[in-house]
């Protein structure tokens, strides 16, 4: 996906267990789930608005 393997993966697992603890990294985790589906919702979403919005110019002009 990102180009990371195993041994990254276990990094940044260590890491987040040292930074915020075992009890704290499953809220971080769904936070961050949910801020990337956010993300990924207004990515979609934008281009079909910019495009509605583009579909009525037309119409008001023609």
């Amino acid at each position: 996906m990102f180009g990371l393997g195993v041994p990254e993966l276990v990094l940044i697992l260590i890491i987040g267990l040292a930074l915020f603890g075992a009890g704290k990294l499953p809220e971080v985790a769904r936070a961050l789930g949910k801020s990337v589906k956010e993300f990924r919702n207004e990515a979609t979403d934008t281009p079909r608005e910019i495009n509605a919005a583009d579909g009525e110019k037309e119409k008001k002009t023609s």
